[in-house]
């Protein structure tokens, strides 16, 4: 469950969001943001093919961490952008969506298929609160040498360890250590590598 959203007047809407408080996503700077972030990935996946240099430039003005070598397929779409840290190496194919209100970070050497889902945004799960409009975030993290199949879907707070695979259609909801095989609705451990 989300902490309680701070009350005091010198804590942001952002400040909150970034900490997993509940915050409230129509703030102005939010929603400039967000605003920032669809327009650098509708010129993303506009750019055309072969034209690397183009798109990785795109990719530097929006992400967290701006590695030398990334390759990410069009379409891809994400909330903010800042909030996203890849490694060296990096691969996602078509249709990438990251909702990054809280930080997503993926280490080095790690492919993504087409269709996976990142996403560290949640909402209250008592229907008063839900219904005011605020929500939280849980940030996720993927360590080295991951592979991520196509349709993969990982919740908010998932942690996965260096060298994991997860097989296409998974919803991962929980954490799960390195050098495994990961798999299912919910996911859980198919094998060990």
């Amino acid at each position: 469950m989300p902490k309680r959203a701070f009350s005091g007047k010198n804590m942001s809407e952002k400040t909150k969001m970034l900490a997993g408080d509940l915050y409230d996503p129509a703030d102005e700077e939010l929603v400039k943001g967000r605003r920032f972030a669809r327009e650098i990935c509708t010129a993303y996946n506009s750019i055309p093919d072969g034209n690397l240099r183009e798109r990785g430039e795109a990719l530097k003005k929006l992400l967290g961490t701006k590695p030398e070598r990334i390759h990410v397929e069009p379409s891809f779409r994400c909330d903010y952008g800042y909030n996203i840290h890849v490694g060296e190496d990096f691969y996602a194919n078509f249709d990438l969506v990251v909702l990054d209100v809280c930080e997503v970070r993926i280490g080095k050497n790690c492919m993504i298929g087409p269709r996976v889902s990142l996403c560290t945004a949640a909402h209250p799960l008592d229907a008063k609160t839900r219904n005011s409009g605020v929500e939280f975030g849980r940030p996720i993290t993927i360590g080295d040498n991951a592979w991520l199949g196509a349709h993969v879907v990982i919740n908010p707070g998932v942690t996965l360890g260096d060298n994991v695979v997860v097989a296409a259609g998974a919803v991962v909801t929980r954490s799960f250590e390195g050098n495994v095989v990961i798999g299912g609705v919910p996911a859980k451990i198919l094998k060990r590598i």
